[in-house]
């Protein structure tokens, strides 16, 4: 019962920080949604940053197991990027996940307590190994081409993407996502021959 209590309020804290980032939320709107007491979530996670950092540190572990998904079931580096891009749209049109809540967070890093900000930062740079990691494998057999440096384009796809987010959020709708998205993979295909 107590993992289930933890883990209901770190769903409602996920889902408050994605709407509302870490200054928009209180331990009461979690109260709020699990139904529970303050107390109750304060024995779980004593401070509002610690809990800010087990909804970050379970964000990333979801990523990272997202990627090793993707690059274990699909061979082809540019299609496991649009795989990673369809997990979004799909994330957008069912309403699950209507943003990252760590794209989300990061606009609010020079405001967040150190230890939130730390895990942050960590949960991007996870996404660039990957993203870069897909870049060059990509480069190598010949489906994609870059630009830039391996770095450079990671932060460029990255961007890319919750800009995408960003942009579906304003317009209300998915295509915004769609059309931003899909013109990166195609900038980033290689010319068949």
């Amino acid at each position: 019962m107590q993992n289930d209590t933890a883990d209901r309020i770190l769903a409602a804290a996920h889902s408050l920080m994605a709407e509302l980032g870490y200054a928009g939320f209180s331990y009461a709107d979690i109260a709020e949604r699990v139904s529970i007491r303050k107390p109750s979530i304060h024995h779980h996670f004593p401070t509002k940053a610690e809990l800010a950092v087990a909804v970050l540190r379970k964000h990333r572990e979801g990523l990272i197991g997202g990627t090793q998904a993707i690059d274990k079931n699909i061979q082809d580096p540019l299609k496991r990027l649009g795989a990673y891009v369809k997990y979004w749209e799909g994330c957008l049109a069912d309403g699950t996940q209507p943003f990252c809540v760590a794209a989300l967070l990061a606009a609010e890093l020079p405001g967040l307590p150190a230890e939130v900000a730390a895990e942050l930062k960590l949960h991007f740079a996870s996404l660039k190994q990957w993203i870069r990691k897909t870049l060059e494998a990509g480069v190598k057999n010949g489906k994609i081409r870059v630009q830039d440096s391996f770095s450079v384009e990671a932060d460029a796809f990255m961007a890319v993407v919750h800009g995408a987010l960003l942009a579906s959020r304003v317009s209300g709708t998915c295509d915004a996502f769609r059309e931003i998205t899909s013109s990166a993979l195609k900038k980033l295909a290689a010319a068949r021959r």
